[in-house]
C-alpha cells in the first residue's frame, strides 16, 4: 500500500495538470526509498519502475503504457487499472511482499538507476522521434521559456 503522502503528491501534480507519468514518478520514488531502506528488494532496477507503475494505476493515476509496450504489459497495466480504488487481497499481498523481501536492494542503488537512465536514453536515441533525449529537452526548453513569460506577464 503506497503512503497517503505519496497519493496526495500524485494528486496535487494531476491537478496541477502535470502528466499522469509525472504523478506515477511519485510512487516509483517512494519504491525506490523502500528498497533503499531495506523494507524490500528487486530483481532489477526495471522491475522497481515497474513495482511504482503498478501502485500508482491501482491508485487511481491513469498512466498508460506506451504505444510500444508488449501486449503481456498492456494487459497488466489494464488489470492495474480496474483494480484502482480497490483493497488488494491481503493473502496474495503479504506472499508478494514475502518474495520481494527475498530480492536484492542493489536494484534501487545510484549505479543501476544510472545504468538504466542510459540504456533508457541510448533506446530512445535510436529510435529518434519525439522521444529521443534531444527532442525532450527542446521541448523542456520550450516550456520553461512559455513558463517564464506567463509568470512576467502577472
Amino acid at each position: 500500500m503506497p503512503k497517503p503522502s505519496t497519493k496526495k503528491k500524485a494528486e496535487r501534480d494531476l491537478a496541477e495538470g502535470k502528466s499522469p507519468s509525472t504523478a506515477a514518478g511519485e510512487f516509483v520514488r517512494e519504491e525506490i526509498r523502500e528498497i533503499r531502506d531495506g523494507k524490500h528488494g528487486a530483481r532489477n532496477t526495471k522491475q522497481a519502475i515497474a513495482i511504482g507503475l503498478s501502485k500508482a494505476r491501482r491508485a487511481g493515476v491513469p498512466a498508460k503504457p506506451s504505444t510500444g509496450a508488449s501486449t503481456q504489459i498492456k494487459k497488466k497495466a489494464a488489470q492495474d487499472m480496474a483494480r484502482a480504488g480497490k483493497r488488494p487481497n491481503p493473502k496474495r499481498s503479504s506472499a508478494s511482499a514475502q518474495a520481494r523481501k527475498r530480492e536484492p536492494r542493489v536494484a534501487a542503488s545510484f549505479e543501476s538507476l544510472s545504468e538504466h537512465a542510459k540504456e533508457s536514453a541510448a533506446r530512445r536515441r535510436q529510435m529518434g522521434g519525439p522521444n529521443a533525449p534531444t527532442a525532450v529537452a527542446l521541448r523542456a526548453a520550450k516550456t520553461r521559456k512559455r513558463r517564464q513569460a506567463a509568470s512576467a506577464d502577472k
